[in-house]
């Protein structure tokens, strides 16, 4: 069989090598955004894998389209991908393939457009006690009877990445007199197998793999577009649907996946989609009474008391399906970490996706009261005798900023910082959306802007905010203003900022 794969940049390379351990298997691999470096070059050619351009891609996708032979070369490339020929498998898809029979242990799977790793971290506590193995953007995680360990900290969350974790995973545990085991207080023999892992978490972009007992898609706040113009983060995401049970925002699910008819995605849909459970999730706020679940949502909030440090609600379950094939129907009140509805959204979606593997609320209730929030992503923390509450995320948009900005409006003198960097992800924040948002604030919310971010948009504001290089200098100015409440939101990955 000839596999040609594209794209080494998303992870391609490590889904090409996995295939070439697979007999009968002849593998190509397009460099399509000729970003291989010559030494990754050297070791896929090692491991028997061809390199080929984008002429042994027209040549050979041409010559059988247009004849009645057979096709003998599966496309695996990325979802976002814009490729003139159809893709007879997505990289999601072939990790998926890859790694049904390796991974033997309950997994969840997270993608969104907002709020993956802050859900990931909110799971990691909730099944502190079961040894998970977590994959997000702050890296590969495995927590240990109670102890944690940093696998790797620099990864992405393309698809590819879990084969990664795993084998991460396993090599912790194969290696009893090597790495990580040299710290730890028990040590176990160097026969034992590498069984002690007890659950995934995987946060995802663009969709899922199908491996998951439980999927996430925690929202699709901006939907935006991928493959040059041709196809949206909402489609991608569908890839989700191929879990067990799907854990869905309810807006989402009724504006969008609802009205799908061919779920899951797939690039080659042959057959009708496969069946699963859905459950939805969502703020349902009363001024009275126990709230209620209408429009069929499974999961959700009302009497909800926001503060700062934590917010208390209570949270309605109806008719909840768990991969078991049990129905859940219950009531019972939680206390977290979720300063702003947003938050309180990524918390629903946590407690919906652990119902749904059949974790008892008593633990949900337990476990999320002892989060804190995700340093340097959404925590609170004090600088110089004021409250900073830092929204940090390499991904942060428009939409996030409007939620940010409504979230500081009630607190008392509350001052702006916003900026950050370029090229932290795929997909760049849209200035002149971002300029109109900051134009409109009244002068009750100062703005100060740092950072290469902050430079670009102050030169296109026509009210002139302060702008200030470095980050630093930005929380010291807005401190002398009087500030008792900076809400810092920037653009950028926490290991580069947390050096500041």
């Amino acid at each position: 069989m000839k596999i040609l794969v594209v794209d080494m940049t998303h992870g391609g390379a490590k889904i090409a090598s996995e295939f070439s351990k697979k007999n009968n298997c002849e593998v190509f691999a397009w460099d399509i955004y000729n970003t291989l470096k010559e030494k990754d070059k050297a070791i896929l050619e090692a491991q028997g894998i061809k390199l080929v351009d984008e002429s042994f891609y027209y040549n050979n996708l041409e010559k059988t389209s247009s004849s009645s032979e057979k096709d003998d070369m599966m496309v695996v490339a990325p979802v976002h991908c814009n490729l003139p020929y159809p893709v007879h498998m997505t990289h999601h898809q072939a990790v998926g393939f890859l790694m049904k029979d390796r991974i033997t242990v309950p997994i969840i799977e997270i993608t969104g457009v907002k709020g993956k790793t802050s859900t990931a971290a909110m799971l990691k506590e909730i099944y502190h006690d079961e040894n998970p193995l977590i994959l997000s953007s702050r890296g590969v995680e495995l927590v240990e009877c109670g102890k944690e360990f940093n696998l790797q900290k620099d990864i992405s969350i393309t698809p590819a990445s879990i084969i990664t974790a795993w084998e991460l995973a396993e090599k912790f545990y194969a290696e009893p007199s090597t790495g990580y085991y040299k710290n730890r207080e028990h040590k176990k023999h160097p026969e034992e197998k590498f069984n002690q892992v007890g659950i995934c978490i995987f946060e995802s972009s663009l969709g899922g793999t199908g491996l998951a007992d439980v999927g996430i898609i925690t929202n699709i706040a901006e939907d935006y577009t991928i493959a040059q113009g041709n196809s949206r983060a909402s489609k991608a995401k569908s890839q989700m649907f191929t879990s067990k049970i799907v854990v869905c925002d309810h807006e989402s699910y009724q504006k969008i996946y609802s009205k799908i008819p061919n779920l899951p995605y797939s690039p080659n849909q042959t057959s009708p989609p496969l069946k699963q459970g859905i459950n939805t999730f969502s703020i349902k706020e009363k001024s009275s009474g126990e709230g209620s679940n209408s429009d069929e949502v499974n999961v959700g909030a009302f009497k909800i008391n926001y503060g700062l440090h934590k917010t208390t609600f209570k949270v309605k379950v109806m008719d909840l399906e768990t991969v078991d094939g049990n129905i859940v129907n219950t009531f019972f009140e939680v206390s977290t970490f979720a300063p702003a509805p947003y938050h309180l959204e990524n918390v629903l979606s946590a407690i919906c996706a652990s119902l749904s593997m059949g974790t008892p609320a008593e633990i949900l209730i337990k476990e999320l009261a002892n989060f804190k929030g995700l340093p340097g992503r959404t925590s609170i923390r004090n600088y110089k005798g004021t409250t900073i509450i830092e929204e940090i995320n390499p991904g942060i948009n428009v939409t996030a900023v409007k939620r940010a900005i409504t979230m500081i409006k009630g607190y008392d003198k509350p001052v702006l910082v916003i900026g950050g960097s370029y090229g932290v992800t795929c997909e760049e924040i849209d200035e002149e959306s971002l300029v109109e948002v900051l134009g409109g604030l009244n002068e009750d919310i100062p703005v100060i802007l740092t950072g290469d971010l902050g430079r670009s948009i102050w030169d296109k504001l026509e009210k002139i905010p302060i702008y200030c290089p470095e980050i630093g200098q930005a929380l010291n100015l807005a401190g002398e203003k009087g500030a008792k409440n900076i809400l810092l939101v920037y653009r950028s990955s926490f290991s580069d900022l947390s050096k500041r």
